[in-house]
């Protein structure tokens, strides 16, 4: 007795639609009738729907139905369609190559962000703005630092880094002082627990003991 294997026999177009679908579409090939061939495209159509039931409401399903059909038949059915269907070109074509910022970032760690913040520091002149931007940069820079190095930072380090970016000494604001490692990395509690009701009560019913009169 001759066994057939899935592996000895001819690979699917569309796997997921099984071989009795790809059976249906290469038969439509056999049929001479032109308008014959239509009829039974539009039952295969219908079968393959069939399979996917939960997908009927799906804009465009029967549109995708119909360009599967055609790609399964290798585009050579000469039927009439609903729908325009895709060329073999266009199924191959490749897709538009993205483009990439190429933006060069001196300290990766620190990101696009604090080389924006720096650079609307110089373009600041208001004094009292310079001062928040410039504490608003540093605390952002140490959080920075602290998430992609979780060591400790020292302070002298984030000065040294942002006077770099900014291509001189900036002014810094007298008395200034970074926010503390650990407050830059907390994260946020859990909320907190639901409060108890009055006598202990957690359950709604007063945890009440119902007690019965004897009757004599």
């Amino acid at each position: 007795m001759a066994y057939n294997y899935n592996t000895q026999r001819k690979k699917l177009i569309l796997p997921e639609y099984g071989r009795n679908i790809q059976k249906m579409i290469d038969h439509l090939s056999t049929i001479e009738d032109r308008e014959e061939r239509t009829r039974a495209a539009k039952t295969v159509i219908s079968v393959m729907g069939n399979l996917y039931p939960h997908l009927r409401d799906v804009p465009d399903f029967r549109h995708k139905l119909w360009d599967h059909l055609a790609i399964m038949s290798n585009f050579s059915l000469d039927i009439d369609t609903p729908y325009p269907l895709p060329s073999i070109e266009k199924l191959h074509e490749k897709p538009e190559k993205l483009e990439y910022n190429n933006h060069h970032i001196k300290y990766k760690h620190y990101g696009l962000l604090t080389e924006k913040l720096i650079q609307k520091i110089k373009e600041t002149d208001d004094p009292e703005l310079k001062r928040v931007l410039t504490v608003l940069t540093a605390n952002h820079m140490k959080k920075s630092f602290l998430t992609w190095n979780k060591d400790s930072v020292e302070d002298e380090q984030i000065y040294n880094d942002i006077n770099t970016l900014y291509g001189g000494n900036i002014e810094m604001p007298e008395g200034m002082t970074l926010s503390h490692s650990k407050d830059l990395l907390q994260k946020k509690g859990k909320p907190a627990n639901k409060p108890q009701a009055k006598n202990g009560n957690t359950n709604g019913n007063n945890n009440k003991k119902i007690h019965y009169k004897k009757h004599n």
